[in-house]
């Protein structure tokens, strides 16, 4: 399945998708942020083959802290919006994320996908120190996703975060492949690529409906993006400062 993704030629298909629904404002930022984070010295070594094999490794560690709190992130964010019928389509991405979506590859918990992955590679997430960046991205994606309309969430998420997926799972996996790892091992990054983009697309489209209906919404949404993917970029930085 993983090289299938690989092969794909564009895996953000269904992100695109949503955005031909946003503002063209929205949809340049997308562009933008997420080439900013594609070129960040991290993710250019895992594209070329200079990333190391410990760098990898420190990364599923601070991931792992990260997206541990990921449901909660999607909860704060649910709790916050105004249309049932917007929180009905969050909470099928929820429970694709706790192991309750239609798909078969859907019926185990994320979480526990990704446990399984860090006890392949024998790491102990747990006995492993937190880096502040790290932490302050979890605090960041927490405070967007808490505002209130759920628009700083939504603009958090799309921009800074499900909308980055696709896109950042295929240079981690890149780099672990130069690496000489077995993709198989891999499986929780293709699972991403693959619905993420489809979580992402739902996102955009909500969001876009807000934009219409309230115009000033758009700035609250490029804000969040733009301190979501900032604090993404410190929690880069301290992988590569933490290994040297």
């Amino acid at each position: 399945m993983t090289t299938l993704l690989l092969e794909r030629p564009s895996p953000q298909s269904a992100v695109l998708a949503g955005l031909r629904t946003a503002t063209p404002q929205l949809q340049m930022a997308s562009a933008q942020l997420t080439d900013q984070v594609l070129r960040h010295p991290f993710l250019l070594g895992c594209a070329n083959g200079t990333v190391t094999l410990d760098e990898l490794r420190s990364f599923l560690v601070q991931h792992g802290k990260y997206s541990r709190y990921f449901t909660r992130y999607l909860c704060a964010l649910i709790s916050q919006l105004d249309e049932g019928d917007d929180v009905l389509r969050l909470a099928e991405n929820l429970a694709e994320e706790l192991g309750f979506g239609a798909d078969a590859q859907m019926r185990t918990p994320h979480s526990r996908i990704y446990a399984d992955m860090l006890k392949d590679f024998g790491i102990d997430v747990d006995a492993q120190r937190i880096n502040p960046e790290t932490q302050n991205l979890i605090d960041t994606m927490f405070m967007l996703c808490r505002q209130p309309r759920g628009t700083a969430g939504l603009g958090a998420m799309c921009l800074g975060a499900e909308g980055l997926v696709p896109a950042v799972y295929g240079r981690i996996v890149e780099g672990f492949r130069r690496r000489g790892v077995d993709l198989r091992r891999l499986e929780f990054f293709s699972i991403h690529m693959e619905c993420d983009d489809d979580h992402a697309a739902t996102m955009y489209e909500i969001l876009a409906r807000q934009i219409e209906e309230l115009p000033t919404c758009q700035i609250t949404a490029l804000n969040a993006g733009d301190i979501a993917v900032s604090a993404r970029l410190r929690f880069f930085d301290a992988l590569m400062k933490r290994v040297q």
